[in-house]
């Protein structure tokens, strides 16, 4: 299993990675030619579907955010990332996403149903991991949502120290 910089840099060399916006680094593989409507947004046809290879490192997280479509979590190399989701109803939940045949306590893929509040980071900030997401309807950046650290731990206080400890950026 790659763990150290070289195998870092080679993968985003190999998988033409580019610096994502939250950080790590990222690139679409698929998007569907085939579109769908929203019921409450008809006038916008989406992608039925979007795939991307995500890379988290050097410290990077996903910081707080929201989509308005379930999103897939598949791992593929490095070590354990946990992906926190808090639900609708103030629910925590921490998925370890890793090769669940070396780390028992992970699991190979995870959901996050649209509108849940989530945010990503490796166990251990001095390695990486590179994962899928998967996004059905589509992704696109007009329906992602980032989550202001103070109105988020207003609406969810018992969560305040991993709000805050996975704010944006400058939040």
């Amino acid at each position: 299993m790659p763990t150290n910089r070289h195998s870092r840099d080679e993968l985003i060399r190999r998988f033409d990675l580019q610096p994502h916006p939250e950080g790590g680094y990222y690139r679409e593989t698929y998007r569907a030619a085939q579109t769908v409507h929203r019921q409450d947004n008809a006038h916008a046809p989406l992608s039925a579907c979007t795939a991307i290879y995500y890379m988290l490192c050097d410290g990077a997280h996903s910081a707080w955010h929201r989509l308005k479509s379930d999103e897939v979590w598949h791992f593929y190399a490095g070590e354990p990332l946990d992906v926190h989701v808090i639900d609708r109803h103030g629910k925590l939940t921490t998925h370890r996403l890793g090769n669940a045949l070396t780390h028992p306590d992970t699991v190979f893929q995870a959901v996050v149903l649209a509108g849940d509040w989530f945010a990503a980071e490796c166990e251990d900030p001095a390695s990486f991991a590179v994962v899928g997401c998967t996004v059905a309807p589509g992704f696109e950046f007009s329906e992602f949502e980032v989550g202001g650290t103070g109105p988020l731990q207003a609406q969810y206080p018992a969560h305040r120290e991993l709000i805050a400890r996975l704010g944006a950026r400058g939040a």
